[in-house]
This record gives C-alpha cells, structure tokens and sequence, in this order.
C-alpha cells in the first residue's frame, strides 16, 4: 500500500536539457528530417514553450511527423542511438538520487512529461521509473500516424493524465498522505498548484517569482552549467 504519491517532470527537471528537443537535434544529425527546416521550426517551438504560448497538438504533430514513415525496427535503432549518443551523457546521480529517496520511502513514483512517450519510455526506465505518464502516440499496423492518443500531457492535462492513471489503480488524490510533485516550468504550474509538495526544481523565472510568492520550495538540481536548454 502506497501512503505518498511522488511525481516528477522529465526535461530541465530530472534531466538537464529538454529530450524533446534533442531528439530533433539528433533527427537533424542523421539525416532522418531536412536539418535546415527542422532545426528552425524545432528552435520556434522550443522559445513557445519557454513563453508559456506553445500549441501543444501543433508542435506533438511536427515532432510525430518524422516518425510516420519509419518501420519499427528503424524507429527502436534510432531510440537506443539517442539514448546512448545523447541521453545517457545527461542522466546525473543527483536526480537519479531524488527519484531513488522517494523510492526507498515507499512512495509511488511516476514521470509526468508532455514529451511523446517513444522519446520518454528508455528515460524512465534508465531512472528506474516503472510508470511514464507522456503523451501517446497513436499507432495503426505497428506505424505511427502522426496523432496521439486522448489528452496531451500538458498543461491542465497533466492533472487529467494523472488523475486517470490513478482510476485505473482504484485510487485517487485522496488516497495518499502527500502528494509531491517536482517541475521546473511555468507550463506545470497547474499541476503543482494541485498537490500537497509543489518542489520548483531549476524553475524558469516565471515559476520561480510564483515559488517564491508562495513560499513553495525552490530546489537547485543542477549548477547553470549543467542546463542546455
């Protein structure tokens, strides 16, 4: 039985760089996407979300469309390349850390991302985090159509993604003594404003003034250094 519910964010949270937008920069790389139009459109949807303006559906299908034309094998290629070229470089023994202590205090852990899952899935469980709550992609015949499935998880949607994930396990908010959740973004302010622990973690300024205004706890995960993007 699970007293304590612990969520955390992925990209600038456990990780220090944004895996969504490196994973274009890796697609670029490869030749997979034509790097000069890619990489432009990827950049504008990155300052989007920094801005707190991104059109979540607008930018899932220009990071999916890359991937329709890709049979599975090439698709499970790619990923373990990026996880190995990109990914594994980044996974840091303080964040790795901060998901073990809640672990080893009997906490249900989860991933909450609006990060597609084919990008997320080998992140988390390279945290050794059994549940990723990410945004799905929608599959017909073992290929990608470009769509994803029910409600991103973004914004108010995370709390939507979550609270039916823990339907699905017969719980609800109300079946924990605390809930924490941990994000560095003004985008999950939604989500942290519903939990017991809302934890700023390397938090964008806007999220650190509303932090600070509420006297929410500010943790520094990573030195500035460590914080690509």
């Amino acid at each position: 039985m699970y007293h304590r519910l612990a969520l955390f964010d992925l990209d600038n949270t456990l990780l220090p760089v944004d895996s969504d937008y490196e994973w274009g920069e890796f697609l670029c790389r490869n030749g997979v996407v034509d790097a000069q139009r890619y990489r432009q459109r990827n950049a504008e949807f990155l300052e989007q979300y920094r801005a707190g303006t991104l059109d979540i559906l607008d930018f899932l299908g220009f990071a999916l469309e890359p991937l329709v034309k890709l049979d599975a094998a090439t698709r499970h290629a790619l990923q373990e390349r990026y996880m190995d070229e990109v990914v594994a470089s980044h996974i840091d023994a303080r964040a790795v850390a901060l998901v073990r202590q809640h672990q080893d205090e009997g906490a249900l852990c989860a991933i909450v991302t609006a990060t597609n899952a084919f990008v997320t899935a080998p992140i988390a469980e390279a945290f050794g985090v059994a549940h990723l709550i990410a945004s799905v992609p929608e599959q017909s015949g073992g290929r990608f159509t470009g769509g994803i499935r029910g409600v991103p998880c973004f914004r108010e949607g995370k709390i939507t993604r979550v609270t039916a994930w823990l339907e699905e396990q017969g719980r609800g908010w109300d079946s924990f003594t605390r809930t924490t959740f941990y994000s560095d973004s003004r985008n999950d302010i939604a989500l942290l404003e519903h939990v017991d622990e809302p934890v700023a973690t390397n938090p964008d300024d806007v999220l650190r003034a509303h932090a600070t205004a509420r006297g929410w706890r500010i943790l520094e995960l990573f030195d500035d250094s460590q914080i690509h993007s």
